[in-house]
């Protein structure tokens, strides 16, 4: 037996058979720095996938941070610490005026539940609007709109799901405006059917990529108008940047800004801490002031000193390293690279990419746009064999999804291209 074999027999005794785990044949990694991960024989892979190290795997300055505020104290929000409140001004500054005030989590789950709690308590509402084959954690509560993976006891009475906005699937064979017009229908129609059974809307809750939906092109003035259903229903936009934030679109901070409409309430995630367990909601004062007044939260972990070191260690890094101009320009060059790619392989029916974040839609057929997702999974097996590391998404899994740390370069961005045209003339 390998010794890959033995260490994941013992994760099955210790962890299970049903806990999750990459490819079909395990990486188990080792050692990480920038866009690069090692595994235990010392072979390197460039990592094309992963956002929780936003800044890098392993990057000095995060890592010091942590260290020197390991060394010093961690305690929590229950006292007084100039470390807590100079990160939730510097963080807080990033958002729009109305977007003022902070409250502190460990997990994307965590900062998605007080969200929707925040919206309960503070429109009286329980109905939720999120979008098919979203996710957006594993809470019991959060698991209601993670419809990527349905939840065994079903969806509750207060929950609506809309179709993605997709402009290349789009509703009933529809384009252009007629497309919008649709898919703003299906939020129109949502809040209507919550209205007829009595159920009061709180908020929609959307990923502002639409990300584990297959990045879609959302048509143009979409957001925009169904926000403005949303708001004149009661409820809030509560925008979920786990994964679109902290500069990774490349033309803006935060996802949500590329729709010009400004969130009631927005959540954070995976890449705030760079690896280290911290989220947040940020928000309307009013909205968090209501809620505090009403309900005492408390987190014993969320915002300790530790973890706004390590967050804030990581806007020192966006800033300096100018991450959010690199995910511009490399973004671009990426994207110019997979429709080059599309040209030559016709199994990519849509190419699509926000920054540094890139999808591909891999098709059987152009016309018919029929799903290519056994194929897309060997694409990403085969990647992985010749040391690239991406992954799948959509709703027939087959959209290769890329989003590599932030500081890939041009190099990194060619290894890439280059390793998925030799896989794709392969298949």
């Amino acid at each position: 037996m390998s010794s890959i074999d033995a260490l994941l027999e013992r994760r099955y005794r210790v962890l299970g058979r049903n806990s999750p785990l990459f490819y079909e044949r395990p990486l188990h990694l080792v050692r990480g720095e920038g866009v690069w991960l090692w595994d235990d024989a010392g072979r390197r892979y460039l990592d094309a996938y992963n956002n929780v190290p936003h800044v890098g795997h392993c990057h000095p300055h995060v890592v010091q941070a942590i260290a020197k505020q390991a060394a010093t104290l961690n305690t929590h929000t229950r006292y007084l610490h100039e470390g807590i409140v100079a990160y939730a001004e510097r963080l807080t500054a990033t958002f729009d005026p109305s977007l003022s005030m902070l409250m502190l989590a460990c997990t994307g789950s965590e900062a998605n539940e007080l969200a929707l709690r925040i919206a309960n308590v503070t429109s009286g509402g329980e109905g939720v609007i999120c979008t098919n084959f979203a996710y957006h954690g594993n809470t019991r509560a959060v698991a209601q709109i993670s419809t990527v993976f349905p939840p065994p006891e079903g969806f509750g009475p207060h929950i609506r799901a809309i179709p993605p906005p997709d402009s290349y699937r789009g509703l009933r064979g529809l384009s252009g405006t007629a497309l919008e017009d649709a898919y703003v229908g299906e939020v129109r129609a949502a809040i209507e059917s919550l209205a007829a059974q009595g159920i009061r809307l709180a908020a929609m809750l959307v990923c502002t990529l639409f990300s584990s939906e297959g990045l879609p092109h959302v048509p143009p003035g979409f957001m925009r108008r169904a926000v403005d259903l949303v708001r004149k229903a009661g409820g809030l936009y509560i925008a979920d940047e786990v994964q679109g934030g902290f500069g990774r679109t490349g033309r803006h901070m935060w996802g949500h800004e590329q729709y010009g409409v400004v969130p009631d309430l927005v959540t954070l995630g995976k890449p705030m801490g760079n690896g280290h367990p911290i989220s947040g909601v940020v928000g309307r004062a009013d909205l968090i002031q209501e809620f505090g007044g009403k309900v005492m939260y408390f987190n014993t972990f969320g915002g300790n000193p530790v973890s706004c070191a390590a967050a804030s260690a990581v806007l020192d890094v966006i800033q300096n390293e100018k991450l959010q101009e690199n995910a511009r320009v490399i973004g671009d060059y990426v994207v110019a690279g997979l429709e080059r790619l599309a040209q030559r392989h016709s199994i990519i029916g849509e190419v699509r990419g926000k920054g540094m974040f890139f999808a591909a839609d891999l098709v059987r057929d152009r016309a018919t746009r029929a799903p290519a997702g056994a194929e897309a999974k060997r694409v990403i097996n085969m990647m992985r064999d010749r040391g690239v590391l991406i992954s799948r998404i959509g709703p027939h899994d087959n959209i290769l999804k890329i989003r590599p740390p932030m500081p890939f370069t041009k190099e990194h961005a060619d290894l890439l291209l280059a390793t998925l045209d030799d896989v794709l003339g392969r298949l």
